[in-house]
C-alpha cells in the first residue's frame, strides 16, 4: 500500500522536550488524501543534547483505491472498500529519549480525517534512526446477505528517518552530497564532503549492490572519481559518516 500517502511532515522549532500541542493543517482539509512532503524531504535534522520537535500531519483516504493499494496484494484485495478509520499503534526505531503524541490522545481517526502528531525529545546519541510507523486500518468489507463488516488490517510503512548529530555535523549535512556531471562519461565529482562529518568510507556500487571500488574521503570538500572503465548504467556512491550512510545516484553514459 502507498502508506506514505497517510502521513506528512511540517517542521516546528521546539524550546522544550515536552510534547507540543499540534493542530491539523487546514491547508490539507480539502485534499482527498496525500503526503506533504514525502520521504525524500524527510524529518528535519536534529542535534544531540538539543530539544527537538516536529509535527506529523496526515490525511487518509475514505476508501481503498488502486492508487492507495499500490502493489500490495493484501491492500489490493480491499480496493473499493470504505475506510472506517485507523489507529496509530506506534513508531519503532525512535532514539532513546524520544516519543510522540497525537492531537487525539487515543491516536484514533476516522477515514478521511485530518490529524497530526508531535515527535519530540532529546538524545545524547548521534546516529541515523530509520523509523517504522505502525497503524491498524479498519476497512468495511461487503459480505453477501450481511452487509458491511468492519475488518482490521494491521500494516506499517518505513522510509522516514531521524538524523541526530553534533552541531558541526548537522550544519554540514544541510548541504546534500551531489555529483556532477550526471550523466557522466569519464569522471564524476562528488561534492559535499567535510572532515566534520567523520567520513569513514565512500563505496561505489552497481544496481545489484556489488561494491566495485572503495575510496578514502581525503580532506577536501570534493573528490573526482574516474568512471571511464564502467559500463553504461546506473551506479551509486555510498558515503558512510558518523550518523549513517548517504547515497548519491549517477548515470554512466
Amino acid at each position: 500500500m502507498k502508506k506514505l500517502l497517510l502521513f506528512s511532515i511540517t517542521v516546528l522549532t521546539a524550546a522544550s522536550v515536552q510534547a507540543q500541542s499540534c493542530t491539523p493543517g487546514a491547508n490539507y482539509a480539502d485534499s482527498a488524501y496525500g503526503a506533504w512532503p514525502d520521504t525524500v524531504v524527510n524529518f528535519p535534522l536534529g542535534a544531540i543534547n538539543v530539544a527537538y520537535s516536529t509535527d506529523l500531519n496526515f490525511k487518509v483516504p475514505d476508501n481503498v483505491t488502486a492508487d492507495v493499494a499500490g502493489d500490495d496484494p493484501t491492500a489490493q484485495a480491499f480496493i473499493g472498500s470504505p475506510i472506517q478509520g485507523f489507529v496509530v499503534d506506534g513508531v519503532d526505531g525512535l532514539p532513546v529519549g524520544f516519543n510522540y503524541a497525537c492531537n487525539i490522545s487515543s491516536c484514533q481517526y476516522a477515514g478521511g480525517a485530518n490529524g497530526c502528531a508531535n515527535l519530540y525529545g532529546t538524545s545524547s546519541t548521534a546516529g541515523t534512526y530509520p523509523l517504522v510507523i505502525n497503524i491498524t486500518a479498519t476497512v468495511l468489507i461487503e459480505v453477501p446477505f450481511v452487509g458491511q463488516v468492519p475488518t482490521d488490517v494491521p500494516t506499517s510503512f518505513n522510509g522516514y528517518k531521524l538524523i541526530l548529530g553534533n552541531a558541526g555535523v548537522i550544519e554540514e549535512l544541510i548541504q546534500p552530497f551531489t555529483v556532477h556531471p550526471n550523466p557522466a562519461n569519464t569522471t564524476v565529482t562528488l561534492n559535499g564532503l567535510s572532515a566534520k562529518l567523520g567520513i569513514s568510507s565512500i563505496n561505489l556500487t552497481n544496481m545489484e549492490g556489488r561494491t566495485l571500488e572503495t575510496f578514502d574521503a581525503g580532506s577536501g570538500k570534493s573528490m573526482d572519481i574516474d568512471v571511464s572503465l564502467l559500463s553504461s548504467g546506473v551506479y551509486f556512491l555510498n558515503i558512510a559518516h558518523e550518523t549513517g550512510i548517504e547515497t548519491v545516484k549517477f548515470v554512466k553514459d
